[in-house]
C-alpha cells in the first residue's frame, strides 16, 4: 500500500499556524481514482475551513473575457470552422496583437475576434493528439464554448451546421432560458450556439 500526505496550512487569529496532516491510502489497483478522491476532498476541506480574512478580488474586478486560447492540431481546419462555417472575423495586418504578428506571419496563430470583442486564439499543434479518440469522453478542465445568437436566426445556424457535415453532440434543446445546440470543433472540442426564447 502506498500513502499521500497533504500538509494543510491554515491561517489562524493573532498569526497562529495549524498545522494539519491527512493520510489517504491507496491500493495498488485503484490509485488513480483514489487519488482523485483524495484531493476533492482536500479542496472541499479547505473551501470549508478558509476564514474571510483571505485576500480576494472586489466583485466586479474581472470586467470581461478578453480572449480564449484553443491549441489545435490542423489549423488550415480550424480556421475554415471558425472563420467560414461560424462567420467569426479573423485578424489581419494591423488587427493583430504585436506580441503575435511573428506567429501568424509563420502560420504558427490565427486571431478570430466576436462581435463584442472576444478574442479567440488558435496555435497550431501539429502534433497534439486527445488522450481519448472518443470526443465525448472529457480530457480538458474546459467543457464547451457557447457563443450567442440572435433567436430568430438559431434554426438558420442548425441548418449550416447540417449542411457542413458538423458532428453535432446534441440538440437542439429546448430550455426556459432558450434553445442551443452542440458540436464539435476540428479538435474534438464542443461548442454550443445558443440563444434566449422568443419574445411572445
Amino acid at each position: 500500500k502506498m500513502f499521500i500526505t497533504f500538509k494543510i496550512k491554515s491561517s489562524l487569529a493573532k498569526n497562529k499556524i495549524q498545522l494539519v496532516e491527512k493520510w489517504w491510502w491507496l491500493t495498488a489497483g485503484d490509485d488513480k481514482l483514489s487519488a482523485r478522491i483524495a484531493i476533492a476532498s482536500y479542496h472541499l476541506n479547505m473551501t470549508q475551513t478558509q476564514t474571510h480574512h483571505q485576500p480576494v478580488l472586489q466583485p466586479g474586478s474581472l470586467r470581461k473575457v478578453h480572449h480564449i486560447a484553443f491549441n489545435v492540431k490542423n489549423i488550415q481546419a480550424s480556421r475554415y470552422f471558425y472563420g467560414t462555417i461560424l462567420g467569426l472575423h479573423e485578424l489581419t495586418g494591423e488587427e493583430v496583437p504585436s506580441t503575435l504578428k511573428d506567429l501568424v506571419a509563420r502560420g504558427k496563430v490565427a486571431n478570430f475576434v466576436t462581435p463584442d470583442n472576444t478574442v479567440i486564439d488558435l496555435f497550431s499543434e501539429p502534433d497534439l493528439n486527445p488522450p481519448d479518440p472518443n470526443p465525448k469522453q472529457a480530457f480538458t478542465r474546459a467543457n464547451h464554448l457557447a457563443f450567442d445568437i440572435n433567436p430568430h436566426q438559431f434554426d438558420e445556424a442548425v441548418k449550416v451546421l447540417q449542411q457542413n457535415e458538423i458532428v453535432i453532440d446534441h440538440g437542439p434543446v429546448t430550455r426556459p432560458t432558450g434553445r442551443g445546440i452542440y458540436f464539435y470543433d476540428p479538435d474534438g472540442f464542443i461548442i454550443e450556439i445558443r440563444c434566449d426564447p422568443l419574445e411572445s
